[in-house]
């Protein structure tokens, strides 16, 4: 079984939901879904030029996991011009996914404001010790 994905930090927001073809001879074939973290990393890698590092620590993912969050991006974005399928993101930030807080691992004082994981715990000092998760109404 593997591990549930750690709470990834989007902050730029799609200007559409829904891509596709466009034409008579371009029939619309089965669509592709790029998930909002895959949108996010497309946007720091690509429209910001960043590299894999510094986007990883925005997204507050480690830089291996942001590489193959940005592969897979930039293989459905390449399916969707090539092919000519459809294309959704899906996954757009709602209330209960902005509504963050961060939590120590250490002394496990919890914040709200969802603030950078290697930031220091304001109680026992400790840097990475922090982690972001979910408020504890949400499933």
């Amino acid at each position: 079984m593997s591990r549930p994905p750690c709470c990834r930090r989007v902050r730029g927001t799609p200007a559409a939901l829904a891509f596709g073809p466009e034409g008579p001879r371009l029939p619309v074939k089965e669509g592709i879904t790029l998930r909002l973290d895959e949108f996010e990393a497309l946007r720091l890698a690509d429209l910001e030029g960043l590299y894999h590092e510094t986007a990883a620590r925005r997204m507050g993912v480690s830089r291996p996991t942001f590489g193959r969050i940005v592969a897979s991006a930039r293989r459905k974005v390449a399916e969707f011009l090539v092919l000519g399928k459809a294309l959704r993101i899906e996954g757009v930030p709602g209330p209960a996914v902005q509504a963050r807080e961060t939590t120590c691992s250490h002394c496990h004082l919890r914040r709200p404001g969802g603030g950078a994981p290697r930031a220091g715990c304001p109680r026992c000092g400790r840097h990475a010790s922090t982690k972001l998760a979910p408020p504890e109404d949400t499933p």
